[in-house]
């Protein structure tokens, strides 16, 4: 990844979420600790928009969820299952819910420390599901709310390409509503993309 670090504008993730998802794919998502940075490459994604049945605001808003309704360019991180934090882009306009999970990375930086932080010295398991990728990048509630323009969490373009051939799509994992709509997104073949078909 080619330095310097710098965020995508925040206008880049406010705009319609499926408009988004082929820019976001194949960017960096940068995390940065003091003089450490540990990053990878976004390969697998999942849309939760609107009154989406699966998605935390599909009933309006909570305490937990209001996040989703800032406009785009915020991370929505939750607490899941009583021991994972999973990372969300939010994306649109303020007052419409909408976010894309992050399932996936492929790591480019700092991958000392994401073994570290996993405890394995398995380079594919290191952030191939969105748990995995948030312990790798030291992701947790501190990060909820906070603008993807911050010092410490942000997503950037080190200038790699694809094309939509690139993309494939999926239904969403692990859910119970909405699994009759292909949302979830991902990079054709890519080694990172989670459990789940792949090409």
């Amino acid at each position: 990844m080619k330095a310097p670090y710098t965020p995508l504008p925040l206008a880049f993730f406010r705009r319609d979420t499926f408009t988004i998802i082929p820019g976001v794919l194949g960017k960096v998502l940068v995390r940065k600790m003091g003089p450490r940075i540990v990053a990878g490459r976004i390969v697998e994604v999942e849309a939760y928009v609107g009154d989406d049945p699966a998605s935390h605001a599909a009933k309006g808003m909570t305490e937990r969820n209001k996040v989703m309704f800032e406009a785009g360019g915020v991370a929505y991180v939750y607490f899941t299952y009583g021991m994972h934090f999973c990372f969300n882009i939010v994306t649109d306009r303020k007052d419409f819910p909408a976010a894309l999970l992050v399932r996936a990375l492929e790591p480019v930086a700092g991958i000392d420390e994401m073994k570290r932080r996993r405890r394995t010295q398995d380079f594919r398991n290191l952030t191939n599901g969105p748990a995995k990728l948030c312990q790798a990048l030291a992701i947790d509630k501190s990060q909820n709310g906070i603008t993807l323009a911050s010092d410490v969490l942000f997503i950037a373009d080190d200038g790699f390409t694809l094309s939509s051939g690139d993309i494939a799509r999926s239904p969403r994992i692990g859910i119970r509503n909405g699994t009759e709509v292909e949302w979830r997104f991902f990079l054709k073949g890519n080694a990172f993309v989670s459990r789940g078909k792949t090409d």
